[in-house]
């Protein structure tokens, strides 16, 4: 992440949600410093002096939040067009414009960190922390590793394969340890693999299992060999999301399965599930989607919405993932309104999005919370979102990011002042 430009922030006449507290300062100062740090964040009646020097935004009674996470995102996929057409029919200049516009527009949402998990090269990691990209701070798995004719086979049911340089096809113990190899050479941090079969993939079903037992153990070996790489498990079924918890896994995707075991084993390993509910919401139309990803998910969405409501219910370790890509970007915190609908409060949703999901990326020391000696990755959301979390879902209420300290957009009501998410 690029550095602060050297002038300190204050931003005053706010509502303050800390992502930590469940109290809320309703007249608030935040400061942060020329190194981006938060110096002060709390009431206004025990804020210093502001300073000269300090550049001062009026929050104008909007709700400040912490920046927040999508802890599973596609930004290299688009959403707006099929897998065929970006792999067989775009220009590859254009596909990397495209996807510097997704994360632009991702930061612009509201979200000032993402974990993507498939499909970006590490280089757009490197580019936004070099500052040569807006975009959210970044982790990136680069690929996900499958069995054949698994979840991550880009084989067709014609049987031509779209040759995504992601998917990492491996059969046995040594297939997967390379494949993992692969992956971190190419710079990810962290592995991805699949446990079980997917809703949008052609060839299996949820509760189908993927990689074996000892084959989800070499690839957790690898990646602790690896600096201590963590492995998240794309897993729907029951048989994959308690066979990724068993052997290692920091974080299960999707979980649609998930049962009273799969929530007990999450809390004895200390790992999470990242619910991805805006999959389950979206509607599909069967007239734009393959007749197996609409028939699957038919199947499976109430299930999975009970499924997890429980799981919220049991209040397991809950960070927050959206699977844009598969999901529209840019609506990335329509997520929270999935999360309440399933039965969390705004608040919790809130801290899911922000210090839990900091915890997940072992970040939470620096991000996630507006409390001095964080990074000041701010959000301010002009409605209160306590009230109604949907607020959040429409990037018109988003006035204010800032990352750092460094301000990436301004659009505060009444000042005709502007400022798009920029390097």
């Amino acid at each position: 992440m690029r550095l602060n430009d050297g002038s300190a922030l204050r931003v005053d006449r706010v509502r303050l949600i800390d992502g930590v507290s469940a109290d809320v300062v309703d007249d608030a100062v935040l400061e942060a410093d020329a190194d981006g740090r938060i110096t002060y964040a709390g009431p206004a009646a025990r804020a210093p002096e502001a300073r000269v020097g300090v550049r001062t935004i009026d929050g104008q009674g909007g709700t400040l939040l912490p920046g927040l996470f999508d802890c599973h995102t596609h930004l290299g996929v688009a959403a707006d067009r099929s897998l065929v057409e970006s792999a067989l029919l775009t220009d590859p200049v254009l596909g990397v414009l495209r996807t510097a516009e997704r994360l632009s527009r991702t930061l612009e949402s509201g979200i000032t960190s993402a974990r993507d998990l498939g499909g970006l090269p590490a280089g757009f990691r490197d580019a936004v922390a070099a500052g040569l990209v807006a975009g959210p701070r970044l982790q990136t798995s680069v690929g996900v590793i499958s069995h054949t004719g698994g979840h991550a086979d880009d084989t067709l049911p014609s049987g031509k394969s779209l040759d995504l340089d992601y998917c990492e096809i491996a059969d046995d113990v040594a297939g997967v340890r390379r494949a993992a190899r692969r992956m971190l050479r190419a710079g990810a941090d962290l592995i991805k693999i699949c446990t079980s079969g997917g809703i949008s993939s052609a060839h299996d079903d949820p509760d189908d299992e993927d990689l074996l037992d000892e084959e989800i153990a070499a690839v957790v070996d690898e990646a602790r060999r690896h600096r201590g790489r963590p492995v998240a498990a794309h897993a729907q079924g029951r048989a994959g999301i308690l066979a990724a918890i068993r052997g290692g896994v920091r974080s299960v995707e999707h979980g649609f399965g998930i049962d009273d075991e799969g929530c007990d084993l999450l809390g004895e390993k200390g790992a999470f599930l990242v619910p991805t509910l805006s999959a389950v919401f979206q509607p599909l139309d069967p007239q734009k989607t393959t007749p197996w990803r609409y028939q699957k998910k038919l199947r499976w969405n109430e299930r999975a919405k009970e499924n997890l409501a429980e799981a919220i219910a049991r209040k397991v370790n809950v960070a927050v993932g959206t699977d844009a890509g598969v999901t529209p970007h840019g609506q990335n915190l329509f997520e929270l309104s999935c999360l309440v609908e399933l039965g969390m409060s705004p608040m919790d949703a809130i801290r899911a999005a922000t210090s839990g999901s900091a915890r997940l990326l072992g970040v939470a020391d620096t991000l996630g919370t507006l409390r001095p000696g964080y990074a000041a990755d701010l959000v301010l959301c002009t409605e209160d979102p306590l009230r109604d979390v949907a607020v959040l879902s429409d990037s018109r209420n988003i006035a204010m990011v800032a990352q750092q300290g460094v301000v990436r957009k301004l659009t505060l009501p009444g000042t005709g002042s502007r400022v798009a998410a920029r390097p």
